[in-house]
């Protein structure tokens, strides 16, 4: 009885986690170390305030912001339950009293206060993003994107990961509702 009762939970996690990638487009993948060092690194541009991951995962890059900015509110959005739930339950192990972790899309979020956003999305992921922050909120923050680019908006430099995959590191400033390095589409 216990082995049928495992193999359940284990089937639904899959099957919940399968769910989520087909529902948002990318599964909650996190970033391998280099990568997540590159971040770290380039996150010292951003000016003081809230550090927003935009699809948090499994919070492993979220965490290793915590831990470099304790002085800061740091903010999750995540919406596969099982990464969102492991993260919470790490968060209130840990007592990371400055990091929330919200089980809702970062489309409904409010940027105006934060400083530096973080993402690993997809191509879709990343027009809807853009959209938003050229479009729809008064935005002045550093944004760090893992891997996927903008199509209409340059970033202000491209840094390439020492990895197999020489994963590319996108990072924009936005300045209010405009970017640095806008380009316009004719």
């Amino acid at each position: 009885m216990f082995e049928i009762v495992v193999l359940a939970v284990i089937s639904f996690c899959i099957v919940s986690i399968l769910w989520f990638t087909l529902k948002t487009g990318i599964s909650p993948m996190p970033s391998s170390v280099q990568v997540r060092l590159v971040i770290l690194k380039a996150s010292e541009q951003a000016d003081d305030g809230a550090v927003v991951d935009l699809g948090s995962g499994w919070g492993t890059l979220l965490f290793a912001m915590a831990k470099k900015y304790p002085d800061r509110q740091l903010i999750g959005y995540e919406l596969s339950w099982l990464p969102w739930a492991y993260s919470r339950i790490v968060v209130a192990m840990c007592g990371m009293q400055h990091v929330r972790i919200y089980r809702s899309s970062f489309l409904d979020a409010d940027f105006s206060n934060s400083s530096l956003l973080l993402c690993y999305l997809h191509p879709e992921g990343m027009q809807v993003l853009q959209q938003k922050l050229l479009d729809d909120q008064p935005v002045r923050a550093l944004l760090v994107s893992s891997t996927f680019a903008f199509s209409d908006v340059a970033p202000v430099h491209t840094i390439r990961v020492d990895d197999l995959y020489q994963t590319p590191v996108y990072v924009y400033r936005f300045k209010k509702k405009r970017a640095v390095g806008v380009q316009h589409k004719e």
